[in-house]
């Protein structure tokens, strides 16, 4: 890596903001011997642009000797922030490569056969004609011989150890603050029907009930379901050609194989400093979780082996040498370059509107006065848009319950887990100043200018102390880790209204124990945002009036397809909808585990989502809290 190359590598016209500042920062301290450069850059600081420019000081294949590595990674954990990379004119040498289950065959009648399910997939030997025009092979093969190849965290780590996508001289992680969470749900094992083929040749033991421990009993078990796994796959390998199902399965009882011998090596690894737990909350018979806590050799092999320099980037990254012993870093080698936050402080205010806490036994309470407090920001932003971050499924379902009794739906759009991308486009779309109630939007959702100029957060995202890894940090006494998870996401949420210096938007507290947590996490706290905190004021809303709240509906609405199947405002307006809203009881669309991240492939949501009632709660990642 040459840095000195990295402000020439910067691929916009002109500097904005303190990028130029902040690139010198990043040169200096590379410079300066440091194998790892975090970057603390607030929303807006165009973090892709200084990933850009890092990446472009790799050792180029002219500078190297034949064993060098050349080249960079540009790798996010967010699948929606790889999109915006591939849409970015300015970032068009970067490139894109996806999951194989992103794309889709090109062969007569298997347009619609995703290729990793293909006849090359299924069919033994298979010489496919058409291979050098493939999308995927197409895609994977400029990627993996251009200078900088953008992928998301999951196909990133996916990857390790492959031939084609091998160790290169930078590795750039944007949106970084999540990488020990992001790595632990990649490595964690879900044992259950949907996850094991041959669940139903298996006999599940009672973990908790056994001498020697439900860890322990849990490797003793998966040492017998890799031998079932493993004749299982013989099977079908010996039939020869195979169905898309029958591939399906074959593919899932070698990714299966390959999580719980990498569970097997790491419980049994001495000197690993891996603790891992389980969950079985039904029992004898019942579904299993083998999960890690701070898999620091999951993450050597995936991260870690996969570069010379590495440039991690987020507006979170809250304290660095908690976050170097979570990552399995030495903070001796890493930097920490903090970016300067050029958003007038004015153009993004915290309001005071807490209305009670939110912990489970006061919520029944305290959600009926959120409600009331929406219409009120409803009157007092009649021509806006504006979003509601519920945190959980179950929270989302009673406030539009709330917004049907009080006669106001015609303004409100609300998601379910199957069509949340679909409802936050046609809301971002609408010309209406509609309120969104979503659900784990908190993070890489940009809502400049009127797509957004206000936000009510409803609850302090703590995490589920019902998680296992969760409930064994805080024996530990990790206090200070908690709250800073917790803080992490208020900062996260906070910045989706604000993107450019001449933005605006205002952020309303509506739960209580949101101020407690900005006292307890003060150490914490970046200054550009302690500066919002400490000029947070009560704001000066109307009074409660449902008419005033729908002032701004003078247009007619569209059809009903177009709104996300609210129905018209005459029928809205009288409290029903056409549409089920926030079923707490359904389950994900989708989870599952990625141990490994063998068949993550890249794709899917930018992360899971779930309710107080949702068997999701506990994932990993997951910002929906029963305290």
């Amino acid at each position: 890596m040459d840095p000195e190359r990295i402000l020439a590598s910067f691929p916009a016209p002109s500097f904005r903001g303190a990028q130029q500042a902040a690139l010198e920062d990043i040169r200096d301290a590379f410079a300066a011997g440091n194998d790892v450069v975090l970057v603390r850059a607030p929303t807006g600081s165009g973090k892709s642009l200084l990933a850009r420019s890092v990446a472009g000081a790799a050792r180029t294949v002219e500078e190297a000797s034949p064993s060098q590595p050349t080249g960079a990674y540009y790798t996010t954990p967010q699948v929606s922030q790889l999109d915006d990379v591939a849409e970015d004119d300015l970032l068009e040498d970067l490139n894109v490569i996806r999951g194989k289950s992103n794309y889709t065959c090109i062969l007569p009648h298997e347009e619609t056969t995703p290729v990793n399910r293909a006849p090359c997939a299924r069919q033994r030997g298979y010489d496919c004609s058409v291979k050098h025009r493939c999308p995927y092979y197409s895609d994977r093969a400029i990627a993996s011989n251009r200078p900088i190849a953008a992928m998301t965290l999951a196909y990133f780590m996916q990857t390790a150890g492959s031939e084609v996508f091998r160790k290169r001289d930078v590795v750039v992680v944007d949106e970084a603050h999540g990488l020990a969470e992001w790595a632990e749900m990649y490595a964690t094992i879900e044992l259950k029907p949907r996850t094991v083929p041959v669940w139903d040749d298996i006999t599940v033991p009672d973990v908790d009930n056994h001498e020697v421990g439900p860890v322990e009993r849990t490797a003793r078990f998966a040492d017998q379901l890799v031998g079932v796994c493993e004749r299982a796959k013989d099977d079908l390998l010996a039939k020869g050609d195979l169905t898309p199902e029958e591939a399906a399965r074959r593919d899932r009882l070698q990714e299966l194989r390959s999580e719980l011998k990498w569970f097997l090596e790491d419980y049994r690894d001495r000197d690993s400093a891996t603790t891992w737990v389980v969950d079985q909350p039904d029992g004898e018979g019942g579904e299993l979780a083998i999960k890690p806590l701070d898999p620091e050799k999951y993450l050597k092999h995936t991260v870690w082996d996969r570069g010379n320099k590495f440039c991690l980037l987020s507006a979170t990254i809250l304290n660095k040498d908690a976050f170097c012993r979570q990552v399995g870093l030495k903070s001796d080698r890493v930097a920490l370059v903090d970016v300067e936050h050029t958003f007038p402080v004015e153009n993004r205010p915290l309001y005071d509107a807490t209305q009670g806490k939110m912990t489970f036994e006061h919520r029944s309470e305290t959600v009926p006065k959120i409600a009331r407090l929406c219409l009120r920001l409803m009157a007092k932003h009649p021509d806006e848009k504006g979003l509601v971050h519920a945190h959980s499924y179950a929270i989302a379902g009673q406030l539009a319950e709330k917004f049907g009794e009080f006669g106001v739906r015609a303004r409100v759009r609300t998601h379910e887990r199957e069509d949340r991308d679909m409802q936050l486009e046609e809301w971002k779309a609408s010309s209406d100043p509609e309120v969104f109630v979503s659900v784990k939007m908190e993070e890489a959702l940009d809502l400049k200018g009127d797509l957004c100029r206000w936000q009510v957060l409803c609850k302090a995202p703590y995490l589920n102390t019902g998680d296992s890894r969760v409930a064994r940090r805080l024996e530990e006494g990790q206090w200070a880790w908690y709250h800073r998870a917790a803080l992490r996401t208020v900062i996260q949420g906070c910045g989706r209204v604000v993107r450019a210096p001449d933005d605006y938007g205002a952020t309303y507290l509506a739960d209580s124990s949101l101020l407690d947590l900005f006292e307890r996490a003060e150490h914490d706290t970046p200054p550009w945002f302690r500066e919002q905190v400490d000029r947070m004021t009560e704001p000066d809303l109307p009074e409660f009036d449902p008419a005033a709240a729908l002032a701004g509906m003078d247009a007619e609405p569209g059809p009903s397809s177009g709104r996300g199947g609210r129905g018209g405002r005459g029928e809205s307006r009288g409290g029903s909808t056409s549409r089920s809203v926030g079923n707490a009881a359904s389950g994900p669309a989708s989870s599952g585990s990625a141990g490994g991240a063998a068949g993550s492939g890249g794709s899917g949501s930018s992360a899971g989502s779930g309710g107080d009632d949702d068997p999701m709660a506990g994932h990993p990642l997951s910002d929906v809290w029963g305290e």
